[in-house]
């Protein structure tokens, strides 16, 4: 939470990729089915000359058979759909060729809304396109555009017994943070009042029902009230192993000047505790405005908090810490709300999140005010050099992930990552509301999808599916 949400309070497949595929510790079945355009009705039709699929009244059927986190899709020919000449340009065109397991004849079922997905390329990212009523296939971009996703009427709709769940995890739950830790999934949301709150499960399913226990309560003047985004890592520290909980509050009664970020200790290695208070977060130098949002980045041997403050417009900023509550020098900018699709109601960079893999390190964070439905998820990718300088940090044109319409999802946000407990899978939680104006108040629930990586070693989250639809577990539970 974050000063966009204050203004409103002062003011007022993977299946579906997570669906039905548990992941490589229990493999997905292959179907056939017709693969119906959701813009112009018409199936996926094998040419009667020529290589390129055509689009035609639904007659055909096609096989697709999961391939880890992908599908090859054989045609009535017994040849594959393939993108031709593994082209990753726009317009390429999508043609039925001998299978031959090369990446551009395997697709990601990227889910959008039951039974309807985008076909990803795995080797370009693209998605299979219908190209007006009857024109050839092309690959394109994916959005939820309704030309560029597709009804698989055949889709198995009879997850794992056992291993399901279904969104939301915490009907009032923005600014999630999960981490899954010695059996038990670990759940903190913002409160906006005076205690911090947590609440456990073994299952993901068992979120949805498990009772927000108090974890501390705040009675320091300085940080008083209004806790919001929660957050809680296990850091080594000069007092040996511990979680660090994070949080911003501020003075009672609410003063927006006030908050700052703060941080407690734990006593062991339990995530819920019992805490101490531990630090005040401030800047040492530049304790001139409100700072929010707070995480941690490790990276190169050294420990940075993460966070955003106000300049006349919301930039992220990072600082270097020298223990887990004890500043090593000033903030800097870490990224600025520049591009369009940060601006829509007000230039906000903030929540920002470490997701690191295979020595990469990237920053997900959300941009644009949350109280519209264009709140979404941006990515800096780290480039090398001294993290404390922006140009270490490369920008994403375009954002990672966004409002869902079909699925009736808007604004999510605000979103962190964490393992299945057998560690194959990674997964994301974020917060989001069924409000199409989007909303900033506790009216957003916490949601947790499992999510993939591109060709390219880049993260794919696909698209935010919708509640109450029935979702694969993460594996190992």
């Amino acid at each position: 939470m974050h000063v966009t949400r204050v203004r409103a309070a002062i003011v007022a497949a993977t299946m579906l990729l997570t669906l039905l595929i548990p992941g490589r510790a229990s493999a997905a079945v292959a179907f056939t089915s017709t693969i119906a355009n959701t813009s112009t009705s018409n199936c996926v039709t094998t040419p009667s000359s020529g290589n390129q699929l055509t689009q035609a009244a639904c007659a055909q059927t096609f096989t697709l058979t999961p391939v880890g986190d992908n599908y090859t899709i054989q045609t009535p020919a017994g040849l594959c759909v393939d993108v031709n000449a593994a082209s990753t340009a726009d317009n390429a065109a999508i043609i039925q060729w001998s299978c031959n397991n090369q990446n551009n004849q395997r697709f990601q079922l990227r889910p959008v809304a039951t039974n309807t997905f985008q076909l990803a390329a795995a080797h370009s990212g693209k998605c299979i396109a219908a190209n007006g009523t009857a024109a050839g296939l092309i690959q394109l971009p994916c959005t939820t555009a309704a030309a560029r996703v597709w009804r698989l009427a055949g889709y198995p709709t009879t997850p794992p017994p056992g291993r399901t769940f279904t969104n939301p995890l915490k009907q009032q739950g923005p600014d999630p943070w999960l981490t899954h830790y010695n059996g038990y999934y670990y759940l903190a949301t913002t409160t906006w009042n005076r205690t911090i709150t947590m609440r456990r499960a073994t299952t993901l399913a068992g979120l949805a029902t498990a009772t927000d226990q108090v974890i501390f309560n705040l009675t320091r003047p300085n940080g008083a009230g209004t806790m919001w985004a929660p957050e809680f890592h296990l850091l080594n520290g000069p007092n040996g192993l511990r979680w660090y909980f994070y949080y911003t509050a501020g003075q009672e009664p609410f003063n927006l000047g006030t908050q700052r970020i703060h941080v407690l200790e734990s006593a062991g290695t339990d995530p819920m505790g019992p805490y101490t208070f531990k630090a005040d977060l401030l800047d040492p130098t530049q304790n001139n405005t409100w700072e929010l949002d707070p995480s941690i980045l490790q990276l190169n041997g050294k420990m940075y908090l993460l966070g955003t403050y106000y300049t006349g417009s919301q930039p992220n900023f990072i600082r270097e810490l020298s223990n887990p509550w004890t500043e090593a020098g000033t903030r800097r900018v870490l990224s600025t709300p520049t591009l369009s699709w940060e601006t829509v109601g007000g230039a906000v960079n903030e929540g920002a999140e470490v997701l690191q893999r295979n020595g990469r390190t990237f920053i997900i964070y959300s941009a644009s005010h949350c109280s519209t439905a264009e709140y979404k998820l941006g990515m800096l990718t780290y480039n090398g050099g001294d993290p404390l300088n922006s140009s270490s940090w490369v920008k994403s044109p375009q954002p990672v992930f966004q409002r869902n319409n079909a699925a009736g999802v808007y604004g999510p946000g605000h979103g962190g990552f964490f393992k299945s407990p057998d560690g194959t899978e990674d997964w994301m939680v974020y917060h989001a509301t069924t409000n199409p104006n989007g909303n900033c108040d506790m009216n957003r629930s916490t949601r947790a999808q499992k999510f993939t990586w591109n060709a390219d070693g880049t993260p794919n989250f696909g698209t935010p599916v919708g509640l109450g639809v029935t979702l694969t577990a993460p594996s190992g539970e």
